[in-house]
This record gives C-alpha cells, sequence and structure tokens, in this order.
C-alpha cells in the first residue's frame, strides 16, 4: 500500500510545477523518484513523444533503467510502447512468463535484474503524450491502491505539462517537449563527463548535479551546459563526502576533454 503521507506530498510537489517557466526536467526527474519511494517497486522510467511523433526516454530513477529504457525504444517493444500504443496501463507482468509477448525486451530486463513490469499512459482526455515505466526485482501482484496511484502521479504529471496555455496552444505544447528532450542530451553528456572525471558512477553523477542545480535555484539543464563548458568546474558542484574530487588537469587536458563532450 502506498504511504498515503508521502503520497500525498508529492500531489502538493507535482502540482506546485503548475506554473510558468517551471523546470520540465526536474518535474520528470522527481515523479521517478517519488514513484520508487511511494509504490512497491524498484525503479521507474518516463518516456515522452517527441514532435518528431518517437518515443523517446525522458528520465529514469536509475542508471539500469535508462538502460533498459532505451532498449525497449530500440527494439519496438515493451510495457511501455504497449501502453503508449493502447493508451491503457499495462500491470503485473512477470517477465519470466509473458510467453514470448516481448521475446527480445522480456530475457533483456530479467538480465538486468527486474522480473515484474507495469507501465501507465500519461493522458488527458484524448491527448497522450507518453508512458510512466514501473519495474520491480520480484514477481510481485500491484495492489489496486497502488495502481489508482500510479496512475494518478502520472495524471498530474501530464496536466502540469499541458498546462493551461500548453493546452490551448499546441505549438507551446511541442516546444515544452522538444526542450525537454535537449536538455535530456545535455544532461547526458555533463553526466558522463562529471562521472569520467570525478571517477564516480552516473547515479551517483546525476545527483551531484542535480542537487547542485536546487541548492542554487537553477535549472539542471543550465548547470550542466555550463559543467560541459568549462564555466562550472568540478570543484564547484560539491561532491558528496567521502568521494575526492578529481586531481587539477592541465589547461589543454580540459580544454581538450571539454571539446570533447561538445562534439558528443
Amino acid at each position: 500500500m502506498p504511504n498515503d503521507v508521502t503520497l500525498a506530498g508529492t500531489m502538493v510537489e507535482l502540482a506546485d510545477t503548475l506554473v510558468d517557466d517551471f523546470d520540465v526536467v526536474e518535474l520528470f526527474s522527481l515523479l521517478t523518484d517519488r514513484c520508487v519511494e511511494v509504490l512497491d517497486i524498484s525503479a521507474a522510467g518516463l518516456m515522452i513523444i517527441s514532435p518528431e511523433g518517437d518515443l523517446r526516454v525522458a528520465a529514469s530513477s536509475s542508471e539500469a533503467m535508462r538502460l533498459l529504457e532505451l532498449f525497449e525504444v530500440q527494439a519496438e517493444e515493451g510495457p511501455c510502447l504497449d501502453c503508449y500504443r493502447s493508451s491503457e496501463p499495462v500491470v503485473n507482468q512477470d517477465l519470466a512468463t509473458v510467453n514470448g509477448r516481448w521475446p527480445r525486451f522480456a530475457p533483456k530486463a530479467l538480465e538486468a535484474g527486474f522480473r515484474s513490469a507495469h507501465a501507465f499512459p500519461m493522458r488527458l482526455r484524448r491527448v497522450v503524450i507518453g508512458a510512466l515505466n514501473l519495474f520491480g526485482t520480484e514477481p510481485v501482484t500491484m495492489p489496486p491502491a497502488d495502481i489508482l496511484a500510479a496512475q494518478s502521479l502520472a495524471d498530474v504529471a501530464t496536466i502540469a505539462i499541458l498546462q493551461q496555455r500548453a493546452a490551448a496552444d499546441a505549438q507551446i505544447l511541442s516546444e515544452q517537449l522538444s526542450l525537454a528532450l535537449n536538455s535530456r542530451i545535455v544532461i547526458e553528456q555533463a553526466k558522463g563527463m562529471l562521472a569520467e572525471r570525478a571517477g564516480i558512477d552516473m547515479d551517483l553523477a546525476f545527483g551531484t548535479l542535480r542537487e547542485y542545480a536546487r541548492g542554487h535555484n537553477r535549472l539542471l539543464a543550465e548547470v550542466a551546459r555550463d559543467f560541459i563548458t568549462g564555466k562550472l568546474s568540478t570543484l564547484a558542484l560539491q561532491l558528496p563526502r567521502g568521494v575526492a574530487p578529481p586531481p587539477p588537469a592541465g589547461r589543454k587536458a580540459a580544454e581538450a576533454d571539454t571539446s570533447r563532450y561538445r562534439r558528443s
């Protein structure tokens, strides 16, 4: 059963994004993180439709989840894609016994340590903009209360994206989603760059960038862009305790490193 207090607080956090100029990337990250905290699942991910009409990974609660979602998109099969195509939830799928429903995806998910899968559409009336992926490491059945909570979280996030002005103007919606996807590319580049420089894993690198953005009241994509271009140093990001900062590199080495990430 979901924690009612945590669930209520999450709803307030998501609803708080219903203002002008909110950070779409932060909204997506908040949604996936809170799903793991509120529901009896191990990982959460989010896919949204791009302006070109294809599903793309927008947020993941962990690096393992992100890689699995990327494979799901590439394989063109899986719970998230079925959910998006049908506009209906896909719940309580035991990945070890799906009987050939996802012949390429299911073995990959099992290999990553996941056993159960659920997906919920991000929809408002007839508008479907993506799907929320939830995975567990055990073949458990999601109770009705959790199913309702998961769909409610997806619905609130959808409303936040399709806020009043965006819902009235399809161009604004397209720009919002395009900005989120482009920002995600920059964030992934910065995450990889920080992980390599500081000798930490990708999840910790993302958390460090996110905490800096929150602590300085800045957009996550802006912080990532400043780190890639060298305006923000690894030392300034304030790595967690116990993580030693990397040794200072020469100017030419730093410039070469930054240049490489710009080209990627």
